[in-house]
């Protein structure tokens, strides 16, 4: 067996470079644990979508003293609203309120690629191995392996997936495993747009029956948006539209959603189905634990995934700094993260639900929104925008 320990004999193996991926070795940097990182992709591409990196995953990176820029590199997020389809208003989220009574930074709305490049300049000289795909692991005495489709291996003191909602560990831990399908399809982009009814720094998300629209601000004169529809699952699985059949669908919705659409280049448009898992209980086996959507892969109703696997990223590394004995380590990491993930995969599924609903249950849907006093709003965000303390 072949070992890739570095002189100190401390070496994480971490399977998947996307945002968790990347978060971790940046994170595991910073407490100076050695890291290489795997991925199956010939070339990092972070595609053509977007997200917030909300305050308590921007908190997070701060904990271990990591800047990556990100308000130069995305927009700080300024207002939320919800909206229904001809653009008319239901209410305000208070998420950038909530940021400032509570002193933290705000949320940034970014594109993946930006982010991503971001989180490479943290990383900094961390490996990075392309076009390695995972296909299982081995637990040993005193380390973990992780097994790839070439027949090679990598061995550290502990192996962490970081490899998404189809997760190589994570089927080894778990064996067959259903897909949870709610059965909509998502549609995501990027384009240049600027729009009298969309200020700077702007979130808006438009509420129809079965369907809805978001659009945000992501700085330098670019806007990400995204789109959904209920439908078959085998239809939202392999989409066979095209964008006028998308534009078709947001006829007669407010006119920055079907302008956004119109200036986008096809080709620039992604589908891909709403997916996520029951929530898993054990992630790990030995020296192996799970990170981000490998751990808890979640519906995108609270855009939260992210902000999760960039939590547990910093979560996971300062307690492999504090606790000596690896495997103790990882349960500990574990152990901290459980509840906290568990309730928003939850609570996103649930959310999605709600957002989702065709008339006549989506008009209560929104008359009852209309009627919540911002105090209760802000209250809900109170939780989930603080990141807790971590040990160190």
């Amino acid at each position: 067996m072949t070992s890739n320990r570095t002189p100190n004999g401390r070496k994480v193996i971490v399977v998947g470079a996307g945002i968790g991926g990347l978060a971790l070795g940046a994170a595991l940097r910073a407490v100076g644990i050695d890291a290489e990182i795997y991925e199956r992709a010939p070339e990092l591409r972070a595609g053509g979508s977007g997200l917030g990196v909300v305050s308590n995953a921007v908190t997070a990176l701060e904990s271990l003293g990591i800047d990556i820029g990100l308000e130069q590199r995305g927009q700080a997020m300024h207002s939320f609203a919800i909206k229904d389809e001809k653009g008319g208003h239901i209410a305000w989220l208070p998420l950038p309120e909530v940021s400032v009574e509570l002193g933290l930074p705000p949320t940034v709305l970014i594109s993946r690629t930006a982010l991503q490049q971001g989180l490479l300049t943290a990383v900094g000289d961390v490996p990075i191995h392309l076009g390695r795909a995972a296909v299982g692991f081995e637990n040993h005495a005193d380390g973990a392996s992780v097994l790839f489709a070439d027949g090679s291996r990598a061995t550290g003191d502990v192996v962490i997936g970081a490899d998404g909602i189809n997760s190589a560990l994570r089927a080894q831990i778990t064996g067959p495993e259903p897909m949870q399908e709610p059965g909509y399809v998502c549609w995501l982009a990027i384009a240049p747009f600027q729009h009298p009814n969309l200020p700077t720094g702007a979130a808006a998300h438009y509420w129809g029956s079965g369907q809805r629209f978001g659009l945000l601000d992501i700085g330098h004169g670019e806007f990400y948006w995204w789109a959904t529809k209920n439908m078959p699952v085998e239809v939202a699985n392999d989409w066979p539209g095209t964008k006028d059949d998308i534009a078709a669908l947001y006829t007669g919705w407010a006119d920055e959603v079907q302008a956004s659409i119109r200036v986008t280049p096809e080709a620039d448009i992604i589908a891909v189905p709403a997916r996520d898992r029951a929530f898993l209980e054990n992630w790990g086996q030995g020296r192996v634990t799970l990170l981000g959507d490998a751990a808890h892969p979640m519906l995108t109703s609270l855009g939260q995934g992210a902000a999760m696997a960039i939590e547990d990223a910093v979560v996971l590394a300062a307690t492999l700094a504090r606790i000596s004995d690896p495997t103790a380590a990882l349960r500990a990491y574990e152990d901290q993260r459980r509840d906290r993930t568990r309730a928003v995969v939850e609570a996103s599924r649930a959310l999605s639900e709600r957002e989702q609903l065709e008339d006549p249950e989506r008009q209560i849907r929104d008359e009852e929104l209309r009627r919540v006093p911002i105090e209760v709003l802000k209250e809900q965000q109170r939780d989930i925008l603080t990141f807790p303390v971590v040990q160190r």
